[in-house]
């Protein structure tokens, strides 16, 4: 079943009543949603109140709860860490036993596939991949040439033009990209906990401030995916900016349609195979090749 985003964007007091997350804005009642079906809660108002049991109740059920600060941007992440997997404690141990050369490799494919996707985000908006092509197979293990940085570098200038500049604290498309960003993050970080994984133990990203640094990792070969949208979004509008349309257009991510397996499913469903995916190769329990979704045609 696909779960439910849900987005609370004005003042409202949500609560828990029979398994049912009821939704009062101005002391009457405009939603009951069944706790069961969330994915994804985001609450974006200052002046939202949620009761513990409500907050308890989401993460049980493996919902992720997004707080957003004064911009409307996704700020903060609240997971499960106890209820994800009933073999919690054994997988971590293992996980912190992952050998760097396993850790080495799995970036390398991180890294190929992030490039192969900019290439088709590329493809998609008429733009030349030739370059970033030939840069997929120069990756080594664990990108010591730093591939990563240096197809970046390329892509942004073909996709968005020599004066675009991705800086997270500036207006207009960066602020359309951080925030498609932090909802692939809360994605595939709900997915790493309902595998087991603890997503602070990262492969490439390590920072003792960053507890989604596993997601970080992860969540690399999606980001072209957004940046295809946000495209989208600018060409609509001189001034792009955080609103209903983009909200909603973004949001749809987690929804869309891939190909994982020869199988059809939408993306949030694949993000736990691939979670489980990622948690077999570091724990020595599959093959040694990550398999990442792909957009459908």
């Amino acid at each position: 079943m696909i779960k439910r985003i849900v987005d609370i964007s004005e003042q409202a007091y949500l609560h828990l009543n029979k398994k049912q997350l009821l939704v009062e804005k101005q002391g009457e009642l405009v939603s009951s949603i069944p706790v069961e079906d969330l994915g994804v809660l985001i609450l974006q108002h200052p002046a939202i109140v949620v009761t513990q049991a409500a907050l308890i109740a989401c993460q049980q059920n493996n919902a992720v709860v997004v707080f957003c600060d004064q911009r409307h941007l996704p700020y903060s992440v609240l997971l499960p860490i106890s209820e994800g997997n009933s073999l919690h404690t054994r997988v971590l141990r293992e996980q912190t036993e992952v050998s760097a050369p396993v850790k080495k490799r799995l970036w390398k494919q991180i890294v190929q596939e992030k490039i192969r996707q900019q290439v088709a985000t590329l493809v998609s908006s008429g733009k030349d991949s030739q370059r970033l092509r030939r840069m997929v197979e120069k990756v080594k293990s664990g990108d010591i040439e730093n591939h990563e940085a240096q197809s970046a570098q390329h892509y942004w200038r073909k996709l968005m033009g020599d004066h675009f500049r991705r800086n997270r604290n500036e207006p207009g498309i960066n602020t359309l990209l951080n925030y498609g960003y932090a909802i692939i993050r809360a994605m595939i970080a709900r997915a790493l906990v309902g595998s087991g994984l603890h997503p602070a133990l990262g492969l490439h990203h390590r920072n003792q401030y960053n507890g989604l640094c596993l997601a970080d990792d992860l969540m690399e070969p999606f980001r072209p995916w957004v940046d295809q949208v946000v495209v989208q979004l600018s060409s609509e509008t001189n001034q792009p900016d955080i609103d209903r349309n983009s909200k909603q257009a973004l949001l749809s991510l987690i929804g869309h349609p891939v190909e994982w397996n020869n199988k059809s499913m939408p993306l949030i469903i694949a993000s736990h195979h691939l979670a489980a995916n990622l948690k077999s190769v570091m724990t020595g329990e599959g093959n040694k090749i990550l398999n990442f979704p792909q957009r459908a045609s």
